[in-house]
């Protein structure tokens, strides 16, 4: 009840509903794609994470009042989704013109709440948003369309991007690619796209993001449709026999007997490999260690101002990207991700890859929700949570139900009454996106 609170707030599945293409009948239809939308996003952040679960809980009366779009008794009265008509939906959202609007849908989630609560993690409008891009290895039990088995990942898998604001833990983005695509296949389109919808949906220009890329995303045709974009980025790069030539002079230890504590130097060098058009700004860190006998070395490819990023800025930015590595792995670990559409029956690999990109996003807009709540919480109980720890210790509760007088009471446990007092005004208060 109180997610569906949260989704009623920021208006996201109305604006999914006005503009997605449902091709049934009008005449026919008996749910309608707000209640499957609600159905399959709710399930997903309460843990129920396969289409079957929707048979498991299909005569819970929480269940039926929280995906409904009736009120009053009504929704008591009619019958859930089933399954299969929630396979139907997945099939008609992974259309072309719907799936886009999919992924519009996960960017509203996150757009909303960093309006609604930017106390909880500020970005002002002058502040600059940095964009994470990483990959994540999703293994498959089957044999779907597109999913191959992966050497180095050791299983069979989709290989799928995730776009991240690591300062915040907002998930906006995601991609889905077959099990053997290359570090930064499809990179170089996905990446600007997503930065120009960022940009219309937050009304901020260019200049106000950046792009943290791992090393496997700084190949040529990344970095050249950044630079054609005038999108700023800074990544890790690879070693090689090049970069260990150009950082010789700089990896020679200071005089004096070693320190007790590590030490760090930073240097702008200019570098220009082979798949790279214009030489690059690259910075070098030399790290000092107490128990080694030789510095260790590593590089950033960067085209941020050497007068507004000098190298230490660069690193320091650089290191906050182990938060975006672990908000997604909280991501796998309190959803499940998994994707399990195959090529039953008429399904061709390509509808098999389109069904699993509307399963990968609307994972993330499931997570977006329950994160969203997170925050209200951290809000009002001075701490942080855990998605696990809101989702077993507050989202699900013991209650008794009750119909009385055409009311419907729901009596809550004494665990919800610590936070429920707070956690649903906290939740009525937010400020919906306008249309």
């Amino acid at each position: 009840m109180i997610l569906r609170e949260a989704l009623d707030n920021s208006g996201v599945i109305g604006a999914l509903e006005d503009h997605l293409i449902d091709p049934r009948d009008p005449l026919r239809v008996r749910h309608s794609l707000a209640s499957q939308l609600r159905t399959v996003v709710l399930q997903r952040a309460m843990g129920w994470g396969d289409l079957n679960d929707t048979d498991v809980l299909g005569h819970d009366p929480l269940w039926r009042l929280a995906c409904s779009d009736a009120r009053s008794l009504v929704p008591l009265e009619e019958a859930r989704p089933s399954q299969a008509t929630l396979s139907r939906l997945i099939t008609c959202l992974s259309q072309p013109d719907n799936l886009d609007t999919v992924h519009e849908g996960l960017l509203r989630l996150a757009i909303w709440r960093f309006n609604s609560l930017p106390d909880v993690t500020p970005y002002t409008a002058n502040t600059p948003m940095t964009l994470d891009i990483d990959g994540l290895p999703i293994e498959v039990f089957g044999h779907q369309g597109g999913s191959v088995y992966n050497g180095y990942a050791g299983a069979r898998i989709y290989s799928t991007l995730i776009a991240s604001i690591a300062e915040t833990g907002d998930m906006v983005g995601g991609l889905l690619r077959e099990g053997n695509a290359g570090p930064a296949e499809n990179a170089d389109t996905w990446i600007p796209h997503l930065v120009q919808r960022l940009m219309e949906g937050t009304h901020r220009d260019v200049d106000q993001f950046r792009v943290r890329l791992d090393a496997g995303f700084t190949d040529g045709e990344t970095l050249r449709a950044l630079d054609s974009k005038d999108i700023a980025y800074l990544g890790r790069l690879k070693s090689n026999k090049t970069l260990l030539t150009l950082a010789a002079p700089y990896l020679k230890r200071p005089p004096g007997r070693p320190p007790e504590t590590p030490r760090e130097w930073c240097h702008d060098l200019d570098y220009q490999a082979g798949s790279w058009e214009p030489p690059r700004r690259v910075v070098l860190i030399v790290q000092e260690k107490t128990d080694d006998l030789l510095p260790h070395a590593f590089f950033l490819v960067t085209n941020l101002s050497r007068y507004d990023y000098p190298p230490e800025k660069v690193l320091a930015l650089y290191r906050k990207r182990g938060k975006a590595e672990a908000h997604m792995g909280e991501l796998k670990s309190a959803l499940d991700l998994h994707l399990s559409s195959t090529d039953r029956g008429h399904l061709t690999v390509q509808d098999v890859m389109a069904r699993n990109q509307v399963n990968l996003l609307l994972s993330l807009t499931a997570y977006q929700v329950l994160y969203s709540v997170r925050c209200v919480m951290e809000r009002h109980a001075g701490h942080g949570w855990s998605l696990m720890k809101l989702r077993e210790q507050v989202l699900k509760v013991a209650a008794m139900f009750t119909v009385k007088a055409r009311q419907i009471r729901v009596r809550l446990g004494v665990a919800a009454n610590k936070w429920w007092p707070r956690l649903l005004p906290g939740i009525r208060r937010l400020q919906p996106l306008p249309d």
